[in-house]
Parts: structure tokens; C-alpha cells; sequence
């Protein structure tokens, strides 16, 4: 793939990136007491999503290596997904705010489902 540069060229990884800034202003208004639950979990995993897509990226000689990293950034973003429902079980997010997260990590799945179709166009020989 030689117009992509970077990981940071993927709009895959952009779309990340911007999951994970829009949870953490979002879990900024949860209560206190979810600071080490909920609050740490949905921040973890979202971030975790870019993070792995990154990884993968620097495993691109590997083409197992390159498809397993992306698979982990689809497990992060599948468990994004997660606590974004328990959020709004617990009323802190609104039904309408957490369906455009959940919608953007859908995407994010599918972006990196794609790659995974494709990983020999993303990796080295």
C-alpha cells in the first residue's frame, strides 16, 4: 500500500482516535465511583482499539502477526461497544449519544474486517 505512509494514514486508525477523545470527554461526567470501573474500562478499551491497529501496522512483515493485531483492535472495540451499553443501563450516557459510538465502532469493525481480507495488500513480502 504505498500511499499510506503510517498507521496514521488508516482512516481507520483516525476514526479511532476519534472514538476513544469522544469517551473520554464523555466518562468525564460519570460519578466518581465508576472513576476505577466503568470509567478506567470504556477509556482503556477505547484507546486500546488505535493502539492495536498501530501494532499491527509495525507487524505488517508478518502477515499472521499483522491480521491477529487487528483482530485484537476488534475485540477492543467490540468490548467498547460493551460498555457503552452499561453506560446507558446506568443512565450515564444517553440512548442517542451511545447508538453514534456504537455506530462508529460498528465502522471500525468493518474497517478492520476489510483489512483483515486484505492483509497481503497491507503486508511486506
Amino acid at each position: 500500500m504505498e500511499y499510506v505512509k503510517s498507521f496514521r494514514d488508516l482512516e481507520v486508525y483516525k476514526l479511532a482516535r476519534e472514538v476513544s477523545k469522544e469517551i473520554f470527554f464523555l466518562s468525564k461526567t460519570f460519578p466518581d465511583d465508576e472513576r476505577f470501573s466503568l470509567t478506567s474500562q470504556i477509556r482503556r478499551s477505547s484507546r486500546s482499539i488505535g493502539g492495536q491497529i498501530a501494532e499491527a501496522w509495525g507487524k505488517r512483515r508478518y502477515e499472521l502477526h499483522f491480521i491477529s493485531k487487528l483482530t485484537d483492535s476488534d475485540s477492543e472495540q467490540l468490548e467498547t461497544q460493551h460498555w457503552l451499553e452499561e453506560a446507558t443501563t446506568c443512565e450515564y450516557i444517553d440512548p442517542k449519544t451511545a447508538n453514534k459510538l456504537v455506530y462508529k465502532c460498528e465502522s471500525i469493525g468493518k474497517m478492520l474486517q476489510s483489512m483483515i481480507d486484505k492483509a497481503s495488500a497491507f503486508c511486506k513480502k
